[in-house]
């Protein structure tokens, strides 16, 4: 039977709110999931916060374990440095491709990413540790328009997969590395690159853009220890 209306309407608001407690760290890293506990707080059924978490799951943001049921995504050293690695290797080809084939439209376009980037604070004013969404939107849109002259849609389908799945890890980092790093102006440089057509510096700046979160979220502990991805 068609899904209602209303419970589809629910799922996608139980969804929202679960999404948003992860990605504020209010739910951890490898933090274990308990459906009734969930349902119980959110005020709905078991079937709508497992449909919920599927989805997030299909975000990368949730895991089900065998045996274990659902918990936050959470991943080793290793496996973290893979995801990098793969990450910079598929947007390095990418932005040689647009930086090959780039015209004025692309450069205007990464001009007035970087713009609103740069105009758009980090937190949320009086709050010390909450993002500020219109932020988190404006990076990606940045990141993005660096690219969007690549024109090849199956390169860019993977290079969002992997900007997705390592959502979490980037929001965590950006609380973390506070102070300890000028984003601000590797974005600018990253763009200054580009715009000059100068492939090997814009992908040895990527590469050290992307590598020094990875870093930062190893430093500060948001790693699980392989041991326990084992035992697990």
């Amino acid at each position: 039977m068609a899904k209602t209306g209303s419970a589809k309407t629910l799922a996608d608001s139980v969804y929202q709110r679960i999404r948003s407690d992860i990605l504020g760290g209010r739910l951890m890293v490898g933090q274990r999931l308990k459906l009734a506990s969930m349902a119980a707080d959110y005020g709905v059924s078991l079937n709508i916060v497992r449909e919920a978490l599927s989805h997030l799951a299909g975000d990368k943001l949730v895991k089900l374990q065998p045996h274990q049921g659902f918990a936050v995504t959470a991943m080793t050293a290793l496996e973290l440095e893979d995801m990098t690695f793969v990450r910079v290797s598929i947007e390095s080809v990418a932005l040689r491709r647009a930086i090959e084939r780039g015209g004025v439209d692309w450069e205007a376009g990464m001009l007035a990413a970087h713009h609103r980037l740069a105009n758009t604070p980090v937190l949320i004013d009086g709050v010390a540790d909450r993002l500020n969404e219109a932020y988190i939107e404006a990076h990606s849109a940045f990141h993005a328009a660096l690219l969007a002259a690549c024109d090849s849609p199956m390169l860019m389908d993977l290079r969002l997969g992997l900007h997705d799945a390592s959502e979490l890890y980037r929001r965590l980092a950006y609380l973390t590395q506070r102070g300890h790093k000028d984003t601000g102006l590797e974005h600018k440089r990253l763009m200054e690159a580009a715009l000059a057509r100068d492939a090997d510096a814009a992908t040895a700046l990527l590469a050290k853009h992307y590598g020094d979160t990875t870093r930062t979220c190893m430093e500060a502990g948001l790693v699980v220890p392989a041991d326990t991805r084992a035992a697990a």
